[in-house]
């Protein structure tokens, strides 16, 4: 097997990395839809909520993740998303923002 494999690179060097890099694209997405799919889950939850500050955090946390997500794979800029997902505006502004550690 590794001699046909040491083949293949030397005929075609590209084709003993597509296939992983397939694979890698193929997580990097089911990575971004799965961070995606939180967000939706998060701002419904804070939408429906009467009282908005306790689901607050966990929206801002999913956005974060998400952006994070969406950066690794190249996607910089992010206000196409946060128009389409209705990411509120009280959302944007934490960002990042980390509550007191309890002892």
């Amino acid at each position: 097997m590794r001699d046909s494999l040491d083949l293949i690179r030397i005929v075609r060097p590209e084709a003993g990395t597509a296939a992983l890099d397939h694979e890698i694209n193929a997580e990097r997405a089911n990575s971004v839809n799965a961070a995606e799919a939180r967000v939706k889950k998060a701002i419904a939850a804070l939408n429906a909520a009467a009282e908005r500050e306790p689901y607050l955090s966990e929206a801002r946390d999913a956005v974060w993740s998400y952006f994070v997500q969406r950066e690794i794979i190249g996607f910089r800029r992010h206000q196409d998303v946060i128009l389409d997902l209705a990411i509120p505006q009280d959302v944007l502004n934490g960002l990042g923002a980390m509550g007191a550690k309890s002892k």
